[in-house]
């Protein structure tokens, strides 16, 4: 009878903190990031308060920085809000029924036309 390896305990408390990460969202970790450019606080007391490493927390604010480069120096393209999208799509549908009605009077003076000669 075959019996399974036992895990190690220090692989089995990774194991459970693999499935337990907390997820944080974008905004989240801008707010976290912005908390400490304000310099109210020390880097070490926020990573306490929100229970982060300040390796995470270092990294997040590499990127915040890093983004916000880029997006000064026109880099990157802004993602348009849904509350755009819906006016875009709006605009596009009102366009092509312009286009459609447009098309259908054409035809319309078009023959009218080939009828009079």
């Amino acid at each position: 009878m075959e019996t399974k390896p036992k895990k190690s305990a220090e692989h089995f408390i990774k194991d459970i903190r693999r499935r337990t990460r907390r997820i944080f969202s974008s905004e989240q970790k801008i707010l976290i990031v912005m908390e400490a450019l304000r310099g109210e606080n020390s880097v070490a007391e926020i990573c306490r308060k929100h229970a982060i490493h300040a390796n995470v927390f270092y990294k997040w604010n590499k990127e915040f920085m890093e983004a916000g480069k880029k997006r000064l120096a026109g880099d990157t393209q802004r993602d348009a809000t849904s509350g755009e999208v819906e006016a875009l799509r709006k605009r596009i549908s009102s366009s092509k029924k312009l286009v459609a009605d447009l098309a259908l009077r054409y035809e319309i003076v078009k023959k009218s036309l080939a009828q009079l000669d």
